[in-house]
């Protein structure tokens, strides 16, 4: 669909979600965004037959996840500049590109050099798949319904995940890892089709503006304090939980609560957060209609997770399964508040810079908080195959402590 075929977006003045919008926008992006989780999580799934193909050693299978990382956090601020520019569909057409080509070398790398190489490709490959969605739903639908869109198109990330364990550990009955990732760059390059061919390219009549006025709007974000209450929120709070969610939960369960098997727990706390991100867009929709501003939502679900890893960080073993659901819940709904406040802060022609601002500093913690808290457990002697306590409280309060920082920043922001 190209340049002259673009249509005019709705007025924005009512709360209705067109159908046909829904089809040709959101569904797509949401495509798009599950095929990035799905990404993120099937290392988890063939990781033991990667050691057992290609010897790798464990510095190596963590280095495989930090290119995908680091490649999508490299990837945020200049993906701004482009999805204000060259709108969501172009950019995230070519760079799924990037990700069916990197799935492609993955199938076929026969050493850790080409399989780093191929990872680091997919990241930047699936780096646009939440921001291009945001960014094209602040095109198309009222300014009023962006947190149930985000939280819904979370939602469909969620689900990707859940698509890269169950389903994806049944297919290696039938395949090796290989093949698993052949099918994986089909699939990648049915999704670029779908977004070039189905969503409409951008709304009549949206000014574009030069390569000068684009770069003054990345400084405009960074300078603006509204942009920093919010997203240091969501850096301490999200690149936390993603560094939790992806690592340190389980040794935690092993090692404070006494568990010998984690699967059922981790499934638990996926659900919650999918959870989270579907129910919290919402409702707190709902609230702004009633005069309860997304600010003051943010702050509640805040407390309640700040509240709940507190209980995490001091070691607490009662009602283990019902701490880490509520802290999965909570961090689900701190996320998708974090879009739609920031997008309604600046102007519609900056969502994408200051959502991938929001985006990249997340996962710029995510990256330190991952690290560190390994390094800091790693200054108590393990105990066996266990790690000390000691570790884990010093690792997860100091988390805790930057996390009440950014809370009282926060509370200087008002409605």
């Amino acid at each position: 669909m190209g340049e002259n075929n673009t249509v005019r977006a709705p007025d924005g003045t009512g709360d209705s979600l067109p159908v046909k919008l829904l089809a040709t926008v959101w569904l797509p992006f949401a495509c798009g965004y599950f095929l990035s989780y799905a990404f993120r999580a099937i290392n988890a799934i063939i990781s033991q037959d990667l050691v057992r193909d290609l010897g790798l050693a464990p510095a190596q299978l963590g280095l495989l996840t930090a290119a995908y990382f680091f490649t999508f956090a490299l990837a945020q601020v200049p993906l701004g500049v482009l999805l204000d520019r060259f709108g969501p569909r172009r950019i995230e057409t070519v760079l799924l590109l990037f990700a069916a080509a990197g799935a492609g070398i993955f199938s076929v790398a026969d050493g850790i050099e080409l399989l780093v190489f191929a990872r680091a490709l997919i990241g930047l490959g699936v780096s646009a798949c939440l921001m291009a969605g945001i960014k094209a739903f602040v095109q198309w639908f009222p300014i009023s319904r962006l947190a149930s869109l985000n939280g819904w198109l979370l939602a469909a990330g969620g689900l990707g995940v859940f698509a890269a364990s169950l389903p994806a550990e049944a297919a290696l009955d039938y395949t090796d890892w290989r093949g698993l990732f052949a099918g994986i760059t089909v699939l990648s390059l049915l999704v670029a089709g779908l977004i070039f061919f189905v969503v409409p390219d951008r709304p009549a009549g949206e000014a574009k503006e030069n390569w000068l006025e684009l770069i003054t709007g990345v400084r405009t974000v960074f300078t603006t304090a509204v942009f920093w209450r919010v997203s240091l929120v969501a850096m301490v709070a999200q690149g936390t939980f993603l560094s939790v969610q992806t690592l340190w939960i389980s040794p935690w369960l092993r090692d404070v609560a006494g568990y010998e098997s984690t699967g059922s727990m981790l499934a638990a706390m996926a659900v919650a957060t999918i959870l989270g991100f579907a129910v919290s867009g919402s409702l707190s929709d709902q609230l702004a209609r009633m005069g309860i501003d997304h600010i003051a939502v943010l702050k509640a679900t805040y407390v309640v997770s700040i509240g709940v890893f507190a209980l995490i960080a001091a070691g607490v073993t009662v009602a283990v399964p019902l701490m880490w659901v509520i802290y999965g819940f909570s961090n689900g709904t701190v996320i998708t508040l974090s879009y739609p406040i920031l997008s309604k802060r600046f102007p519609a022609g900056l969502a994408g810079r200051v959502n991938t601002a929001n985006n990249m500093l997340v996962f710029v913690w995510a990256f330190i908080s991952q690290w560190g808290i390994g390094a800091v457990i790693g200054l108590w002697p393990a105990q066996g195959a266990h790690y000390a306590l000691a570790g884990y409280h010093a690792a997860f309060g100091l988390c805790l402590l930057l996390q009440v920082g950014a809370f009282a920043l926060l509370l200087t922001q008002r409605k």
